[in-house]
């Protein structure tokens, strides 16, 4: 435990400052009730709690494994190369998975690491940014969010963790000094010449950039009251609601933005305005729509805009990119996919499922709760379990990065038809050149075609069915979720850690030496409370 935290020490230099007058201040009225979103708890035999205990114990010894790995090899740095060792430093060498790891250290019980990690955190200098071009989304959700993270779950003690956030914040408010606000996604800046770079928005930027800063800047505002976090990313989102009912697709907004405009009543548009424009909650995409419900809680309901942004989104995505997959045994399941098109015209539909996209579950079932939506509630569970039996129908029992499927007619009912899904795999070629593209690339039935077939350590598909245990109590949950993690398990483990690998329906894949940060952030955490107490980050009593 730290001194009391300065949290003024840090400001950083803006040519295109605010007054105080003009901020949008955090609404500070009293927090709204929610309905419960935790499924009360259920009584446990015996039994049953000694296989809930083992299998919790076989993620924490899976985390010690990756973890003691990144500390023999990597300590301080970013990422650890699990098979060969060594290390990579994608984000300015600021000790990225140290740092994105120390809310799951806290939870594991690991008190001694998450420690001896405070003590390494004050040698990452944020200011230190020679030869780095800050890439604003990934340090903001892995490095800013893990130590607000860890701040939040360890009970606001370690007053180093605040100051090392409000270290970092300096840098990335930087990123919206621009002429409109609109905060630019990749940059540079110097501690010792801060007149050294402009900083623009982007004419082409990722939706997921400009719509997924918001929970951390939000936070960080309400623990030091300084309303200009909060300002920050709210300019960013009042802009969006804005834009929402006037893009291609009204309701949703395409996965590159525009936010160059001036003396404009929208400060962002589409950069192919009347081209073709891909709508998504996969990549580029996916954490604007998936912060919508979590930042409406993160604000105590106070604001309407973010369930305003949710109602008028969902129905959309669902007319439009939900479907229900053809499979052999009738699954009740649904899928998001991709739409293209250009203005005023018909959406075109590609019926594929991103393994990013599969957090679509549990952000419905959330919402569903604390939105009353029922509906939402149901077809969470119907995309979890979707995600699920993309696990479960590869060789390796683990889901690829992106596949596509059969669409069915309806989401009512879908009898398998053979011949459709050979159409669907290849329209042109004969029954015989199709079996042998099945059998060459260990197509399951139901699988079309798989564009990416790699597993990346992600967590998208363990947090939905985390949040679906959590909110139903439902034991198929928790059993799928340690298929999943057995079948990771068996093809990731290297002597060192964990390693991604490049293709899930080979018998025998090949690990590629990569180990991103939320692997032991987020993938393990949510593996670790499947199979915690329910009290364990009560879904009521945290935002994750």
């Amino acid at each position: 435990m730290s001194e009391q935290p300065c949290y003024s020490c840090h400001a950083t230099f803006q040519r295109y400052p605010l007054p105080p007058s003009s901020l949008i201040r955090l609404p500070r009225h009293r927090s709204k009730k929610f309905p419960k979103i935790q499924h009360p708890p259920t009584p446990e035999t015996p039994k049953a709690r000694k296989v809930r205990e083992g299998r919790l114990q076989e993620v924490k010894d899976a985390f010690l494994h990756s973890w003691r790995g990144y500390k023999q090899e990597a300590w301080g740095k970013d990422e650890l190369r699990p098979i060969q060792g060594g290390f990579k430093t994608p984000f300015c060498g600021w000790a990225a998975t140290m740092v994105d790891s120390l809310d799951t250290l806290w939870i594991m019980g690991l008190k001694e690491e998450f420690e001896i990690s405070l003590v390494e955190l004050r040698n990452v200098d944020f200011t230190n940014t020679e030869g780095c071009m800050i890439n604003l989304f990934e340090t903001t959700i892995r490095h800013l969010g893990g130590l607000l993270a860890a701040f939040d779950i360890s009970g606001g003690r370690y007053y180093v963790l605040a100051e090392k956030a409000v270290e970092l914040a300096e840098v990335l408010y930087t990123a919206f000094d621009t002429p409109n606000r609109m905060p630019s996604p990749h940059y540079l800046w110097s501690a010792t010449d801060e007149f050294a770079h402009d900083h623009v928005p982007s004419q082409a930027v990722v939706l997921a950039v400009l719509g997924s800063l918001q929970l951390e800047f939000t936070r960080l505002a309400q623990i030091t009251g300084n309303d200009k976090y909060f300002d920050a990313v709210q300019r960013v989102m009042n802009e969006l609601e804005k834009w929402q009912d006037k893009t291609a697709l009204p309701g949703m907004w395409p996965a590159m933005v525009d936010a160059t405009k001036y003396n404009q009543s929208i400060l962002i548009g589409s950069p192919y305005e009347g081209s073709d424009e891909m709508f998504t909650l996969g990549a580029l995409a996916d954490s604007t729509y998936e912060y919508l419900p979590k930042q409406h809680m993160l604000l105590g309901g106070q604001m309407k805009s973010y369930r305003n942004m949710y109602e008028k989104f969902i129905p959309v995505a669902k007319k439009h990119l939900m479907f229900r997959p053809m499979t052999v045994t009738d699954e009740d399941i649904l899928i998001f996919g991709t739409i293209n098109l250009q203005l005023g015209g018909e959406p075109r539909l590609t019926p594929e499922l991103q393994h990013l996209a599969c957090f679509t579950g549990g952000m419905l079932a959330i919402a569903g709760r604390i939105f009353n939506r029922p509906e939402d509630v149901e077809d969470g569970a119907k995309l979890a379990h979707g995600c699920v039996w993309a696990y479960r129908n590869t060789v390796t029992g683990i889901m690829p990065e992106t596949f596509t499927a059969i669409p069915c007619e309806n989401r009512t009912s879908c009898t398998w038809d053979r011949q459709k899904w050979y159409k669907g795999i290849d329209a042109m070629a004969g029954e015989s050149e199709i079996r042998e593209s099945i059998a060459m690339k260990k197509l399951s039935p139901g699988f079309a075609n798989i564009r990416d077939g790699r597993y990346l350590l992600r967590p998208e598909a363990i947090e939905s069915v985390f949040i679906l245990y959590r909110t139903t109590g439902d034991r198929y949950w928790a059993d799928s979720g340690w298929n999943m993690f057995k079948a990771i398990q068996a093809q990731t483990e290297t002597k060192l850690a964990h390693s991604a690998i490049d293709n899930v329906l080979s018998g025998a894949p090949n690990q590629v030496d990569e180990m991103e940060s939320f692997w032991l952030a987020e993938t393990l955490k949510y593996f670790y409370l499947l199979f915690s107490e329910t009290s364990v980050v009560n879904l009521d009593e945290y935002v994750l």
